[in-house]
């Protein structure tokens, strides 16, 4: 009998259930069980080639949803997709090389948006215009004002948006937060992020050439400049050049630090911020991004540290990423699939200020993420990760990409009038001009 990748993710879940390790991947196990076709939640898919369509597979793990629509303007890519969708779960979405053409479908209930970050604000508001639910990929946005733009838009349309930063569907994120908001490490008093990739370095220099056949390059570019075509600002690598992207600091950066933020439950932008950043790899890659950073966040009562050595694989902690939460008592230690709490030594009483801790082998949340989002859909409550959430975090790494873009250590951020106090040459990079005909969204 042929199974199909849904009832192998079930049967995968319950037995692992059975073997006690449940707590790990409690997401797929409530896939379990049929589904009546009123109850599910009909998704479309805006960017297929990749992270985009990991999550739509995400969806499709789970009984209650059904892909019956997906878009993308390479149509390589979307044929290759709608054949995986078909082969692998017994789906036969319409295809579209337009997203507005797509959002005309009536029966979609939900989108998710995987395409650049120059093209989300655009998208969503697109999307809630037309009364659709929205998973966007992170960073909320490519830029501060774009950000505002989407958080006020999801609160005018009243739909159900996720940011997908998926580590607040994280257990070892979680669980370190219990810690911290329990009082096991004390007063928090700093919190070091790390993170050093070997991807974060940029690409190997090659040369514009034609349009690729069944690219609709310039649909791709949408509201970026016009440029010649070059793989390295294409697929996969258009982050690291600042029509699209903003390089490893929005890509991992929005993630870990958003991390910092949840720990105090932060969701405001920074007062100011402190940052060095340069290129000082000897590499020769095609880049606009920043392959070194040091970033500096104070706050009224702690202090966010974020470090960036892109082209490595080794950090603190015998960690290539990381984030560890430094309080009176001990510091918790934490990354995707693990979290240690290591105590301070009281020397009057010879014993730990806290109990250590060593928890290991927890899975991505990628899954769970997913499962909050379409659990939301139906309940209508807030996510865990809103456009309010993934806005601080976005901003919280736009501000350092712009410090070094302009060349100020130093900025001083005005959030209430959206403006830098101290930079002019700052102010510049706040709002994007877009390409006609596109144009900021308007709400209402």
């Amino acid at each position: 009998m042929k199974i199909n990748r849904r009832t192998f993710l079930r049967r995968s879940a319950i037995a692992s259930a059975g073997l006690g390790i449940a707590t790990v991947i409690p997401s797929e196990a409530r896939a379990a069980g049929k589904t009546s076709p009123a109850d599910k939640v009909n998704m479309a898919l805006i960017g297929c080639r990749n992270h985009g369509f990991k999550i739509l597979r995400d969806h499709l793990n789970f009984d209650d949803t059904n892909c019956v629509a997906i878009c993308d303007v390479d149509s390589s890519v979307l044929n290759e997709k709608a054949n995986d969708l078909r082969n692998n779960y017994r789906q036969n979405p319409r295809l579209y090389s337009d997203f507005r053409k797509m959002l005309e479908q009536k029966d979609i209930d939900a989108v998710i948006i995987g395409t650049p970050d120059h093209w989300h604000c655009i998208q969503l508001v697109y999307c809630l215009q037309a009364g659709k639910d929205v998973y966007v990929e992170k960073p909320l946005a490519n830029t501060i004002a774009e950000c505002n733009i989407m958080t006020d838009a999801a609160k005018y349309y009243n739909k159900v948006v996720q940011v997908g930063q998926n580590q607040r569907s994280n257990y070892a994120f979680i669980e370190s937060m219990k810690l911290i908001r329990g009082g096991s490490i004390g007063k928090l008093r700093k919190v070091n992020i790390w993170g050093n990739f070997n991807y974060g370095i940029g690409s190997i220099p090659r040369e514009d050439e034609p349009v690729p056949d069944g690219v609709n390059y310039d649909m791709w570019l949408g509201p970026a400049p016009e440029r010649p075509f070059n793989r390295n600002r294409f697929h996969g690598s258009w982050r690291h050049f600042w029509d699209y992207g903003g390089g490893l600091m929005s890509d991992w950066g929005v993630h870990l630090i958003d991390m910092g933020l949840w720990a105090k439950e932060v969701v405001e932008a920074p007062g100011y911020v402190m940052t060095y950043a340069d290129n000082t790899s000897v590499a020769d890659r095609q880049r606009d991004s920043f392959d070194t950073m040091t970033v500096v966040y104070p706050r009224e009562d702690y202090v966010i540290n974020w470090d960036m050595t892109a082209g490595v694989q080794q950090g603190p902690w015998e960690k290539l990423y990381g984030v560890a939460f430094i309080g009176e008592k001990g510091t918790i230690v934490t990354d995707r699939h693990s979290y240690q709490v290591y105590p301070e030594w009281d020397n009057s009483t010879k014993s730990n200020k806290t109990d250590p801790k060593h928890v290991t082998g927890i899975r991505e949340a990628h899954s769970p993420h997913v499962r909050n989002f379409i659990d939301c859909i139906k309940s209508r409550e807030t996510p865990v990760c809103p456009p309010e959430t993934g806005r601080a975090a976005a901003i919280h790494a736009h501000i350092p990409n712009i410090a070094a873009r302009v060349g100020e250590s130093l900025l001083i951020w005005d959030d209430a009038n959206s403006r830098f106090t101290n930079s002019e040459k700052a102010n510049e990079l706040v709002t994007p001009t877009y390409r006609a005909p596109w144009k900021l969204p308007k709400i209402g």
